[in-house]
Order: C-alpha cells, then structure tokens, then sequence
C-alpha cells in the first residue's frame, strides 16, 4: 500500500460543556458541575483511574466558572480574592503542599469561594499529614469516578473523529471499544494514530485501517488490547 509522510499538525479538541460525553460513568459529576454555584460544600473532590476524564471534567468546569488553575506561587493571591474559583489537578500527587492545600480549601469553607480538586484517589484513601487537611477533605463533596463505559467510550470516540473531520465506516466504532483499553486517553491516542494512518495511506478509516493501528501499537504508546 503506497504511503506519504503525513504531516504532524496541531489538533485541539474543545473541551466545553456542550462537546461533553455524558454517560452513566460520569453523570454524576456532570450534574454537580451543572449544579454550580449552587453546590452543598464549596470543594468538590473528583477521583478516579488515569484516563477516566478528571481532568477533562475540571476543565469543563473550569470554563462554565470561570476558574483558575492554582499553584503554590499562586494560592495566597487567589485567597485574597473575593468569590474565587480554583481548580487543582492531581492533588494527591504533591501539586500543592499540605498547608498551602489546607489555605486554600480552608479559605473556601470560610465563604471565600469554590475548588475543584482531581486525584486518583478518595480522601479516605489518601495519606495526609495534616490532621486539619484530612478533616478539610473528608468533608468536602467526593464523587468516584469508574473505568469509561462502553457508552462513555463510544461517544468519546465518535466526537474525536468528528473533531477531525474523519468518516468512520458502521461497526468501527464498537470494533474499537470492544479491543482498546478502557480509557479516554487511550481513545485520544488512538483516534490521532488513525488520522496518520489514513492520511498516509489516502484511505479510508475501515476495520482493516484500525486493525492495522491497534496491532502496530509500540510499547511506549500501546492501546492495551483485549
């Protein structure tokens, strides 16, 4: 099959609230999302597996709220604002440290404004130093996020190859979802290796074009058959 170097143009998918896939998986947070401001706690704590689309949800919020992305440098010039709104990613990674983290949920629980944290993790799971942060986090809105589902997944993937303009044949898409590994950037992944594949060879996205992708996966950007 004849094939030309396909040429790496950036590609940005929209994360506002209207592209979001909403399914059982994630409908929960969607409604607390849609809820805003008028949430029962001012934190609201979402974790689950990589790939389960914290982050993508954060953003979501993030646009609908107008909020900022919070880092040390940053934490005591947020407080200091009146009805702030803040995400931060990944907190049970170390983004922020305990007390700066305490500051800034803290601030929140006294009326300051709202965070929107992501972590792998449940706060019960959590290790905290902090007797006050743990109590902080305990008692803030937490909401579990589970592995994408098969309707979670499709959707996803249907609106990436929309996003690029790319026609998938019927079946393709369940072809996909009952192969690839349950996670939505592994659907990302995916559907960019796709587009290369088809714009090399000029064909059209098949079952043969997307079983070629999945089989040609390398270690380091593998798709995790199953």
């Amino acid at each position: 099959m004849a094939r030309q170097l396909p040429l790496e143009l950036p590609h940005h998918p929209s994360l506002a609230r209207d592209d979001l896939v909403v399914s059982a998986a994630n409908r929960l947070v969607v409604d607390a999302i849609d809820a805003w401001p008028d949430w029962p706690h001012p934190v609201l704590l979402v974790s689950g597996p990589p790939g389960s689309g914290k982050s993508h949800l954060a953003c979501v919020w993030a646009g609908e709220a107008g909020a900022v992305t919070a880092d040390r440098d940053t934490v005591g010039e947020i407080i200091a604002m009146r009805d702030f709104r803040v995400v931060v990613d990944d907190v049970d990674a170390g983004k922020l440290d305990e007390p700066t983290l305490f500051s800034l949920v803290n601030a929140a629980r006294l009326g300051g404004g709202s965070v929107f944290l992501t972590s792998r993790s449940l706060p019960s799971a959590m290790t905290v130093a902090m007797p006050d942060l743990r109590s902080r986090l305990a008692a803030a809105t937490a909401v579990l996020l589970g592995a994408p589902d098969d309707s979670l997944l499709t959707g996803v993937l249907a609106k990436l190859f929309a996003d690029r303009q790319l026609e998938v044949e019927p079946g393709a898409l369940r072809y996909l979802v009952e192969r690839m590994e349950r996670s939505l950037d592994a659907a990302r992944r995916i559907v960019a290796a796709v587009d290369r594949e088809a714009l090399a060879v000029k064909g059209r996205v098949t079952r043969p074009l997307l079983r070629r992708v999945l089989e040609e996966g390398t270690d380091e950007n593998s798709w995790h058959l199953r």
